[in-house]
């Protein structure tokens, strides 16, 4: 489907048109007309599909239609981390170029500057506010902010924010919102916590499910078995002489990216750190140069694994194994974006055998298994696999000469004569 064939508003359209976006994905088509109609939705999509634009384009249509008070908060979009927070303002900027509608956003950081810019936008009545809960119930405990005016309370990567202990929080900032309102709820995934928040907070929601939360087949998936030492080498071998641009690597914690980060140019290779030490303004420079490709290694925690829209990453790297089937689901999603294909490396040790035991069970499938490279000695065998794991299991290791698998590869075939298509009358 394309965009206009939605009864999105033709300023919304003109934009799109501009940063050449015509075709829907699947959330997008199956959610937008739901949000344009004034339902609550709670949607099920997993990451890369899309869901950003799937509510924010609704949302400047709605608010270019409604009957709302210009000087008063209109909406609230809530959001994990000040990283998506971030994204989610910058592509209001672009899908928003046209209407004339203000946002801000609401995010932690050591910044005085941000903080004047955030309270003056809540004390005026920007139209849209982002935020994340922490940070805007510490404005709202500060200030007397009027929510009066807010009609529409939209929630991005619902499960994450739960994960790191906002149900409080947003639970707070809602009972401060009008009871009239639209209440929109994007996650990934949807467990108990989540559907016992949509009941306290939704009137009768459209549940949208796009699909089970898994990583789209434009992934080449590749695993290594590596002793703890031998992952150091694996990574310079693995970027040695590829010239590959904006690749990142996830560590588990702060201190392994330090550590990598250092051992990574002692190589001779070009990496950056990105964890939650660094102040803001140096997190977004890191970012801003990895988008522009002046940094060709992130090195990284699970910051950077959501909401973080850089399109052309080549190559992710999981220097840990991550302990939820879904945080891989996440970080591998940084690559193979916006139709691209990508590829991704687990490097398993036997003390993460169980741990990629389960990503496995969830993914259905053994991950193709690369050899280890000569030069660094031998691999684990799968003995030690099984041991770690406490299953008579190898982590699914196997012999490293199968072959690889083929991927489907796609293209969005736009033709349409410098033209907009007809749209369709609504019914």
């Amino acid at each position: 489907m394309y965009f206009d064939e939605l009864a999105l508003s033709d300023e919304v359209l003109d934009a799109l048109w501009d940063m050449h976006f015509d075709e829907c994905t699947p959330v997008q088509e199956k959610t937008i007309p739901v949000i344009l109609e004034g339902r609550d939705v709670i949607s099920c999509a997993q990451t890369g599909t899309g869901k950003t634009a799937a509510y924010i384009l609704p949302l400047l249509t709605n608010l270019a239609y409604d009957d709302h008070d210009p000087d008063k908060l209109n909406a609230i979009i809530m959001a994990p981390t000040r990283e998506l927070a971030q994204q989610i303002d910058q592509q209001m900027e672009g899908f928003g170029y046209y209407v004339p509608f203000s946002s801000v956003a609401i995010y932690g950081g050591k910044d005085n500057g941000a903080w004047g810019t955030q309270v003056t936008g809540l004390q005026r009545g920007a139209d849209i506010v982002i935020a994340t809960p922490g940070r805007l119930l510490s404005q709202m405990n500060i200030y007397d902010v009027d929510f009066s005016g807010v009609k529409y309370f939209i929630l991005d990567e619902a499960d994450r924010m739960l994960d790191m202990g906002f149900y409080d929080d947003i639970m707070t900032i809602m009972r401060k919102l009008p009871a009239e309102r639209q209440t929109i709820m994007f996650s990934a995934t949807m467990p108990p916590k989540i559907r016992q928040m949509a009941k306290a907070i939704m009137r009768n929601p459209v549940e949208v499910q796009i699909a089970v939360s898994r990583p789209p087949e434009t992934i080449h998936q590749m695993c290594a078995r590596v002793y703890e030492a031998q992952k150091p080498g694996f990574v310079q071998l693995a970027l040695q002489g590829k010239h590959l641009k904006k690749v990142i690597i996830f560590a588990g914690k702060k201190q392994r990216v330090k550590e990598l980060t250092r051992t990574l140019r002692t190589l001779k290779t070009d990496a950056y750190a990105m964890h939650s030490d660094l102040e803001q303004k140096e997190r977004d420079q890191v970012m801003l140069d990895f988008r522009n490709g002046k940094i060709d290694v992130l090195v990284a925690t699970d910051v950077v694994s959501r909401g973080i829209d850089v399109t052309d990453v080549p190559l992710v790297i999981n220097y840990d194994v991550p302990r939820d089937p879904e945080d891989y689901v996440h970080r591998i999603g940084r690559t193979a974006r916006a139709e691209n294909s990508g590829s991704a490396i687990t490097l398993v040790s036997p003390e993460d055998a169980r741990y990629w035991r389960r990503i496995e069970v969830f993914l259905k499938k053994q991950i193709e298994q690369l050899p280890l490279p000569e030069a660094l000695g031998d691999a684990p065998t799968a003995d030690e696999y099984a041991t770690r794991s406490g299953k008579d299991y190898s982590g699914g290791f196997r012999h490293s000469s199968q072959s690889r698998r083929a991927r489907p590869h796609r293209s969005k075939g736009r033709d349409r004569g410098g033209h907009r298509r007809a749209t369709k009358p609504q019914s």
